[in-house]
């Protein structure tokens, strides 16, 4: 496998855009990595494009507005996991030889009729025989459950929410750039018991771009300093009907990650999880090594994860604050993970930033893990 560079970064801010097509969106955001790159469009030798709801060819059919050069486009939708999984594959490409140059895209267009069609009767029917629950519902009930296995109140929820609205107002990009109190997080309107509105991402649009090059070509690009792709890992869940299932999914593709860096948690500097609902930060603080089991609340109550502290997470507001498309979201943790590994992070940059870890979680079971490394 040949060492690959991200060459090039772009992002739309997060947002609701209720008038903007997702082709709008991702050109702008595929002309913003280009132009960082110093490449132009015919460059490309492949494209992936994480679109999740978009409909059939969403990749075919927006990249064509830039003009078809008979270069392969494919479509990637594996929900919250859709942008991340297109990097991994647009990585793969150049890593095993087949391409020098190769761009992953993320669209998302939530507001506006954009999300795709709506679910049939018999699909909703479908969905309420097997017993699925809204997402909030799900998160609140392992709320629940970390509460009473761990004696925690709501609070260290409630702080992940006020550090990463800390955050993200920092952020030009993020769709909430206004910090929030502890008293808002606990007092705002409940969702779903004890989830009250401020623990839950918002409905976004968006869309986030990442050039990725072979290391000789990025060299002769002059791309400095150069951000290195040490680790892709991918993962789906193991259902079992014997009993626990041991490891989480995170944990597992964790393990993987590290090992294909050479790396370990000690090694990471800063961290963007998949950070819909905030009782989800906690728990991947513990699943990706940077805590004992069970002592994930006590790592925020101490600030260990904000900037400035031993181990920030989502320096860019994560999605409870930059926002959560669905599709481009693993791309934009690209963007702020490239971006602070070259200090251009501005007043969110993490002191000496050497290394960082992308971590998301798709529905139906996939977790994708990144390592990037300057």
């Amino acid at each position: 496998m040949r060492e690959v560079a991200v060459v090039g970064v772009g992002m739309v801010r997060f947002d609701q855009y209720p008038q903007r097509s997702i082709t709008d969106l991702a050109v702008e955001a595929v002309l913003a990595a280009l132009a960082d790159a110093g490449l132009a469009w015919p460059d490309v030798q492949a494209a992936w494009c994480g679109a999740a709801l978009q409909g059939m060819t969403a990749g075919t059919r927006v990249l064509a507005e830039l003009g078809l050069t008979g270069a392969p486009i494919t479509t990637v939708d594996n929900a919250s996991a859709s942008g991340s999984t297109a990097f991994r594959e647009a990585y793969l490409s150049v890593a095993c030889g087949l391409y020098d140059v190769a761009l992953a895209v993320g669209v998302g267009k939530m507001t506006g009729g954009g999300a795709g069609p709506p679910l049939e009767r018999r699909e909703i029917l479908q969905i309420q025989a097997m017993g699925f629950l809204p997402p909030a519902g799900v998160f609140a009930m392992r709320t629940r459950r970390r509460m009473h296995d761990y004696g925690a109140t709501t609070v260290p929820y409630a702080r992940v929410s006020v550090k990463n609205h800390r955050h993200g107002a920092l952020n030009p990009f993020a769709q909430f750039q206004k910090e929030v109190t502890l008293e808002e997080v606990l007092q705002s309107r409940l969702v779903c018991d004890p989830l009250t509105v401020l623990h839950c991402c918002p409905i976004s649009d968006g869309a986030a771009a990442a050039v990725v090059a072979s290391l000789p070509r990025a060299r002769r690009l002059g791309a400095r300093p150069l951000v290195r792709v040490a680790a892709s890992a991918f993962r789906s869940e193991i259902h079992s009907i014997d009993g626990p299932l041991g490891p989480t999914i995170t944990e597992l593709t964790a393990r993987q990650a590290y090992e294909e860096a050479g790396a370990g948690p000690e090694d990471i500097h800063l961290v963007q999880v998949h950070d819909a609902f905030t009782v989800e930060e906690i728990d991947y603080y513990e699943s990706l090594g940077f805590c004992p089991r069970g002592e994930g609340e006590r790592l925020v109550e101490e600030g260990a994860t904000t900037i400035g502290g031993r181990i920030p997470f989502n320096t860019d507001g994560g999605l409870l604050a930059r926002g959560h498309p669905i599709g481009p979201t693993g791309l934009a943790q690209v963007w702020e993970t490239v971006l602070q590994l070259r200090g251009q992070a501005g007043p969110r940059q993490v002191e000496d930033a050497t290394t960082g870890l992308c971590q998301m979680i798709g529905a139906g079971g996939v977790c994708v893990i990144h390592i990037l490394k300057r």
